[in-house]
C-alpha cells in the first residue's frame, strides 16, 4: 500500500508537471525478479510492450490511470532486453521507441573540459544514431530549475510528455528522442525555481524561426571548417587590410517580394562588388538572430544561431567560401557585452538570473536596457567563448570584430556615481570581463594563429593589442575612434576657420603606434540623425564632394587599417537606413559626382594594394614622417610614408577651397617624381585642376630638406607622389632626426 501511495504521489507529479526525476521512474526497471514497465502518454487507450527485435508482444500494459498512465511488470526478461511500444490512439495505432529506455549520452560535464569538447558540441539539439535508431538529444543548462521539457509539435507542446533527465552536479538536463529529424521546432518548457512554467528558446540552437517567432529549430551542427593558407596571410599586420562594412539586410533589396536577398544571393551581387571595389576583408553587422530589425544585430538572442532571414546556416557557409574563392576575408561583428530581456530568450532563464549579473547596478545596461553576462560564471564565461570558436571553426570567418568592449570592461560605463558597483579592489575595471577577452583571445589565436580579432574600444585602455602575457587585451586591432572623431569634427568645419583646429588632422599621428589601429568610418557614423558622411563635409555641394574625396585619400594615406561601411563609397545623401537599400541609381550616370567618389575608393584600394609603403610597414613609426605639419594657415599636409625596404610615398593633403600655385614641399631625395592619384581628377568629379605628370626636384632648400618640388596644389584635394627615378641612382631617402 506504501509503494501504491507513492507510485500514485509520483502520477500526480507527473501530470501536473512536476516531477523532477522522470527517468527513475518511467520507462523499463529491475525490481528484484520482476522487469516493470511505465509509461506516460495522455489520450493513449492501449499500450503494448513488444520485443524490438522480434516485434512479438510481450506484455500489455494496465491503465493505471485515465488521464494516460500505463504500467506492468513480467519476470523472464535478460538484462539485454530491448523493447519498443505498440500504442492503440483509438483512432489509430503507431510503434515508437521509449525515450525513457535510454541512459544518459552525457560522459562528463561541460565545465570539465580536458577533452577540448566545446560546449556547443554537446548542449544544444543535436542529431545522433544510437545503433540503428535516429534521433535528436536534447541538453540545455538549467541548475536552479524543478523540471524542463523538450516540446514541439511532435508532442503537443504538452510538458508533460517528455520531461528530461537531471544532473545534478552540472546543472545540465537532457533526453534523447528518437525519430526527431532537422527541421523540427522545439523550445524548452521550464518549471522554473520559482514554480513559474517558462517557455524557452534554446541557447543553443543553432537555427531558429524568423521573428516574432522565436522557436528552436533542430539543425546540424556545421562540420569543421580548414582555412587556407592565403585567408591566413591577409591578415597579418604587413598586409594591406580594406575592409567594406555591410549591412547584409540593406546593402541591396531584391526585386521579388521578399524582404532581403539571401546568403546565396548575396554570394552572387555582393561579394563581385566588394572585389570589383578592391576591399580585401568584408564585415558583417552582427547575424546572430534577434528579434527587432532595428537593433541590427547589436540585440541578439540566438548567439549560435546565424538569422534565417538570409537563408539557413549551410547558406551562410557557402557565402564564406565563395567569399573565400574570391579572396575576400569575412569578419563577423561580435557582441558578447549583453542581450535583450526577451521572455523568450536567456533573461531569468531558470526562474534565476543565470546569464546575467543580479545585480541591476552590474547587470542593466542603461544605454540600450539590456542585460549585461555575468562574467564571473564559469558556464556564461563558457558559453560565449565557445561561441566565439564556433563561428570561426564551424562556418570559416577570418577573425571578429567586438562589440562595445569599453562598456565590458568599465563597470561604470555610461552609469552614474552610485550606480555601479567597484570591483575587490575599490576599481572601476570589470576583471572578469577583461580575463575573459583575454582568454578568448588567447585560445583563438592558439586555435587559428592567423586570425584578425579587432576592438571597438573608445576609452584610452591601455594595451588593447598587446598580447594577455604582457597585460594586454590580446587582439590585434583596435578601432581608432580618436582619429575618426577628430577628423570627422575638423571636415565639418567652415575652411575659414580650420587653421584654429589644425591639429584635429595631426593629433592622431602622436599615439598612431601604441596600439595596432584600424580606421573606421562606421556605420555608427551615419546612423540617428547624424547624417551620412557626404552630408557632414562642409560648404556647397561640390565642395562637399570633394572635401570627402580628399578626406579618402588622406584616410588611406593615414597609418592604419582602413574600414567603411557601405554607402560611404557611393556619397549617399541619405543616412543610413535600415529598411531599405542603399541609393545606387546615385550611381547609375558614369558623370555623377557620386560614381566619381565610387571610382575614387575603387583606385585608393587598389593603390593601397600595390604600394607596400601605404601597409608593409603600417605597425612602425618609422614608416611614417612629417614634411608639413604647421601649415594651418593653408591648412596643407604633407608626409612620406615609407615601406619596410624604405621605398617612399609622398602624401600632400589640402582643405581649403582654393587653388594654390607654386606651393614648394621639401623633398628627401631629388630626382623626379611622379602624381599617381589625385583626388580632383576629373574621373572622380573633380575640378582637373593638375600639375605635369612628371615633376622634377630642384635644388631649392624647404622644410629641412636640400631639395624641393613646386606643386599646384587643387582646391580640397589629396595627392600621391611616387619617387618615380632619383637623381643618384644610389641614393635612400634619408628620415629626419624629428
Amino acid at each position: 500500500m506504501e509503494l501504491q501511495s507513492m507510485q500514485q504521489q509520483i502520477i500526480e507529479q507527473l501530470f501536473s508537471g512536476n516531477y523532477h526525476d522522470p527517468f527513475s521512474f518511467l520507462g523499463m526497471h529491475k525490481y528484484k525478479e520482476k522487469t516493470y514497465f511505465r509509461v506516460l502518454l495522455p489520450n493513449a487507450q492501449q499500450i503494448t510492450i513488444l520485443d524490438r527485435l522480434t516485434a512479438t508482444p510481450v506484455l500489455q500494459l494496465s491503465c493505471i490511470d485515465q488521464r494516460g498512465f500505463f504500467c506492468g511488470y513480467t519476470s523472464g526478461l535478460d538484462t539485454n532486453f530491448t523493447y519498443i511500444l505498440q500504442i492503440n490512439w483509438g483512432d489509430s495505432q503507431q510503434i515508437i521507441e521509449d525515450p525513457y529506455r535510454f541512459g544518459t549520452l552525457l560522459r562528463n560535464t561541460i565545465t570539465q573540459n580536458h577533452n577540448h569538447i566545446f560546449s556547443f558540441e554537446i548542449l544544444g539539439a543535436h542529431l545522433r544514431q544510437l545503433e540503428d535508431i535516429v534521433g535528436t538529444h536534447f541538453c540545455v543548462w538549467a541548475p536552479n530549475a524543478h523540471r524542463v521539457s523538450v516540446v514541439g509539435k511532435f508532442n503537443f507542446w504538452d510538458g508533460r510528455r517528455h520531461p528530461m533527465r537531471y544532473h545534478p552536479k552540472s546543472g545540465i538536463w537532457e533526453i534523447f528522442l528518437p525519430a526527431i529529424p532537422a527541421g523540427t521546432d522545439y523550445k524548452y518548457e521550464i518549471l522554473d525555481a520559482n514554480g513559474e512554467i517558462q517557455l524557452k528558446s534554446d541557447p543553443y540552437a543553432f537555427c531558429n524561426q524568423l521573428r516574432p517567432d522565436t522557436t528552436s529549430i533542430v539543425s546540424p551542427l556545421p562540420p569543421k571548417y580548414q582555412p587556407t593558407k592565403q585567408q591566413a596571410q591577409a591578415n597579418q599586420r604587413n598586409q594591406p587590410i580594406s575592409i567594406y562594412e555591410v549591412h547584409l539586410g540593406s546593402w541591396r533589396r531584391p526585386h521579388h517580394n521578399n524582404h532581403w536577398l539571401s546568403y546565396r544571393e548575396l554570394a552572387q551581387t555582393l561579394l563581385p562588388y566588394v572585389k570589383h571595389m578592391g576591399f580585401t576583408h568584408l564585415e558583417i553587422l552582427p547575424i546572430n538572430e534577434h528579434p527587432f530589425d532595428g537593433s541590427w544585430g547589436y540585440q541578439p538572442l540566438g548567439l549560435y544561431s546565424p538569422t534565417c532571414r538570409y537563408g539557413s546556416p549551410q547558406d551562410l557557409i557557402y557565402f564564406i567560401a565563395e567569399a573565400h574563392r574570391q579572396g575576400i576575408n569575412v569578419i563577423l561583428d561580435w557582441v558578447p557585452g549583453h542581450f535583450p530581456s526577451d521572455a523568450s530568450g536567456l533573461a531569468n532563464f531558470d526562474g534565476t538570473p543565470l546569464f546575467e549579473y543580479a545585480d541591476p547596478k552590474e547587470g542593466r545596461h542603461r544605454d540600450w536596457n539590456t542585460l549585461v553576462y555575468d562574467y564571473r560564471s564559469p558556464e556564461v564565461r563558457q558559453f560565449l567563448a565557445d561561441n566565439a570558436v564556433y563561428w570561426i571553426e564551424r562556418f570559416g570567418f577570418d577573425g571578429l570584430r567586438v562589440d562595445a568592449v569599453a562598456s565590458m570592461i568599465y563597470r561604470n560605463y555610461s552609469r552614474p556615481d552610485g550606480e555601479w558597483i567597484a570591483n575587490e579592489y575599490g576599481g572601476n575595471i570589470n576583471l572578469e570581463a577583461v580575463s575573459l577577452l583575454q582568454d578568448i583571445n588567447e585560445q583563438l589565436h592558439k586555435m587559428q594563429s592567423s586570425i584578425l580579432m579587432s576592438a571597438e574600444e573608445s576609452t584610452d585602455f591601455t594595451g588593447v593589442t598587446l598580447p594577455p602575457s604582457v597585460g594586454g587585451l590580446g587582439f590585434n586591432y583596435k578601432w581608432n575612434m580618436g582619429w575618426m572623431h577628430d577628423t570627422l569634427d575638423y571636415l565639418q568645419l567652415d575652411p575659414l576657420i580650420r587653421k584654429f583646429h589644425h591639429n584635429k588632422l595631426t593629433f592622431s599621428v602622436m599615439y598612431a603606434w601604441s596600439e595596432n589601429y584600424i580606421l573606421p568610418l562606421s556605420h555608427d557614423e551615419v546612423v540617428h540623425g547624424k547624417g551620412s558622411l557626404l552630408r557632414k563635409m562642409s560648404g556647397s555641394p561640390e565642395q562637399k564632394f570633394a572635401t570627402l574625396r580628399a578626406y579618402y585619400g588622406f584616410m588611406w594615406a593615414h597609418p592604419g587599417k582602413k574600414l567603411l561601411f557601405m554607402g560611404g563609397e557611393i556619397a549617399q545623401w541619405r543616412e543610413w537606413d535600415h529598411d531599405g537599400a542603399l541609393d545606387w541609381t546615385l550611381v547609375e550616370q558614369p558623370t555623377s559626382p557620386h560614381a566619381g567618389v565610387q571610382r575614387l575608393v575603387k583606385d585608393l584600394n587598389f593603390t593601397y594594394r600595390d604600394t607596400p609603403a601605404l601597409y608593409d610597414n603600417d605597425h612602425n613609426p618609422q614608416s611614417f614622417e612629417w614634411l608639413i605639419v604647421d601649415d594651418n594657415e593653408n591648412s596643407v599636409f604633407a608626409f612620406i610614408r615609407y615601406a619596410a625596404n624604405g621605398d617612399p610615398l609622398l602624401v600632400v593633403s589640402h582643405f581649403t577651397p582654393v587653388t594654390r600655385t607654386q606651393y614648394r614641399i621639401g623633398v628627401k631625395v631629388a630626382g623626379e617624381y611622379q602624381i599617381i592619384l589625385n583626388s580632383n581628377a576629373l574621373i572622380y568629379g573633380g575640378s582637373d585642376i593638375h600639375n605635369d605628370k612628371t615633376i622634377f626636384s630642384q635644388p631649392i632648400k624647404s622644410h629641412g630638406c636640400n631639395n624641393s618640388i613646386e606643386l599646384t596644389l587643387p582646391p580640397l584635394s589629396t595627392l600621391y607622389l611616387n619617387l618615380k627615378l632619383p637623381l643618384k641612382m644610389h641614393s635612400q631617402p634619408q628620415r629626419s632626426e624629428a
